[in-house]
C-alpha cells in the first residue's frame, strides 16, 4: 500500500496516498497525474486561483464549488474531481500543492523513476534533453524523469540535482572557483 511510504507524512502525503490507491485501483494513474500537473500549473499562473485554496477566509461550500468550477472547466477525471472536492469539504486545500508533489513522487517509484531537476543557462532542445535522460538513466540505472529550467544567470552548463545528489557544471560555478583560486595566490 502506498500510504506506507516514507514519502507520504503528513497531510498532503497522507491524501497524496489514499489518491494514489485509489487511481491504482481504477486504472486511472495517468489521467490523475495529468489532471494534477494541469492544476499545478493553473494555480502558478493565476493568483486568485492560488488565493482560493490557501484563503481561510472562504467557508468550506464556497471552496468546494470555486475547486468544482474549475476542475470542470478542465476537464479533469472524476475521480480527481470528487477526490479534490473531499479535501476542500475537509478544509484541506492549502495542502494541495503538497499533495500534487506527493502524488507525482509515489507514482515515479511506483514506475520505479527517478526525477532529475536541471537547470541550464539556456533552453535546452529536444535531442539534449534526450541525450541527458539517456546518460543519467545509464548512470543511475533507472528510467529518468526530467524537469527542466532555465536560469541565465548560470551563463553555460548545467546544475542537475537528483535526489540529494547535485552535479554543478555550471560556467558561474567554475569562474566562482577560479576566483576563490586566484586569492589564494595573490
Amino acid at each position: 500500500m502506498a500510504a506506507n511510504s516514507s514519502m507520504t507524512s503528513g497531510v498532503a502525503g497522507r491524501y497524496a496516498a489514499a489518491l494514489f490507491d485509489l487511481a491504482k485501483d481504477a486504472g486511472t494513474l495517468d489521467a490523475v497525474q495529468q489532471d494534477l500537473t494541469d492544476l499545478k500549473r493553473m494555480l502558478g499562473e493565476s493568483a486568485d486561483l492560488a488565493e482560493m485554496v490557501r484563503s481561510p477566509l472562504l467557508s468550506r461550500d464556497e471552496q468546494t464549488r470555486s475547486i468544482a468550477a474549475v476542475l470542470e472547466k478542465a476537464g479533469a477525471s472524476d475521480l480527481t474531481k470528487r477526490f479534490l472536492g473531499v479535501v476542500a469539504k475537509n478544509r484541506r486545500l492549502f495542502a494541495v500543492r503538497g499533495m500534487i508533489d506527493a502524488f507525482a513522487a509515489l507514482l515515479a517509484d511506483f514506475r520505479g523513476e527517478v526525477t532529475a531537476q536541471v537547470v541550464s543557462a539556456h533552453p535546452l532542445t529536444a535531442g539534449q534533453t534526450e541525450e541527458l535522460r539517456e546518460t543519467l538513466s545509464a548512470q543511475l540505472s533507472r528510467k529518468i524523469q526530467l524537469e527542466t529550467s532555465v536560469d541565465a544567470g548560470l551563463l553555460g552548463g548545467l546544475v542537475v540535482r537528483v535526489g540529494s545528489r547535485m552535479i554543478d557544471n555550471s560556467l558561474r560555478t567554475k569562474l566562482s572557483n577560479m576566483q576563490l583560486a586566484m586569492k589564494g595566490i595573490g
